[in-house]
């Protein structure tokens, strides 16, 4: 069975290294939905207790190379203290570089791998 789209974002956001960060609409594009980015931001502020700690929300950014986070428990500060403890650096106006910092992604099957069940 097909995890929901939420925990494909999760399982697919699991895979971005420390130190490496991936926008929205890439992660929506990954997943086969590239006018999803909103339902991804969707996602993952929909983490909640111990997900927050398994799931490096952190990693994800907008499109444009900013922290664009609407939670305030999930403080963009916070956002930006994480990446930067994984040695993300941002330019005076609080941008990340994306051919520095950028994710490749994965392959379609190392994407597909992701699905498998579980158990």
């Amino acid at each position: 069975m097909q995890p929901n789209f939420f925990e494909r974002v999760y399982r697919l956001v699991r895979q971005i290294p420390r130190g490496r960060v991936a926008s929205y609409g890439q992660i929506a594009a990954l997943l086969g939905h590239p006018r999803a980015a909103r339902t991804v931001g969707w996602a993952l502020s929909a983490l909640h207790g111990d997900e927050v700690a398994d799931v490096p929300w952190q990693r994800v950014i907008n499109s444009a190379g900013r922290i664009s986070i609407s939670r305030a428990d999930l403080s963009a500060d916070l956002q930006r203290a994480l990446l930067e403890e994984e040695g993300v650096e941002f330019d005076l106006r609080g941008y990340v570089d994306w051919r520095r910092y950028g994710w490749e992604g994965l392959s379609l099957p190392e994407i597909e791998a992701l699905w498998q069940d579980r158990t």
